[in-house]
């Protein structure tokens, strides 16, 4: 009876896993086919190039405004966001890679068990 019930018990923790494991994989293969967006917009970028630009007296007040080029800016912009793109693909990769450990490593015990759980009956 005990053999039985750490039978059940093992199949279950093992398919517990293996089903984490691929809803983990669909949540990462969701992230590489469509990547979540950057979050911060053009206008923000702007202003925070300007407030990094501009040089400060003692007392926090402004000395000069910084001259920026909007299309070089625009450029600049465009290139992080691309690369935030690019780096949340990679991210979704490795999870995904991660994902197919927690599918794998468990299947061929929780196969292994069932068949025994079958013979005993």
């Amino acid at each position: 009876m005990i053999r039985v019930v750490y039978y059940y018990v093992i199949l279950f923790m093992t398919l517990m896993m293996t089903i984490g494991g691929s809803v983990a994989a669909f949540m990462a293969i969701a992230d590489i086919v469509s990547p979540s967006s950057y979050y911060q917009t053009y206008s923000e970028y702007k202003e925070m190039k300007i407030a990094n630009k501009t040089k400060y007296d003692e007392s926090g007040k402004p000395i000069s405004q910084p001259e920026i080029d909007d299309d070089e800016l625009l450029n600049e912009y465009n290139t992080v966001v691309s690369q935030e793109k690019e780096r949340n693909r990679e991210m979704a990769w490795n999870t995904l890679i991660k994902s197919f450990g927690w599918i794998i490593i468990p299947l061929p015990i929780f196969i292994f068990y069932q068949r025994k759980v079958r013979r005993n009956e």
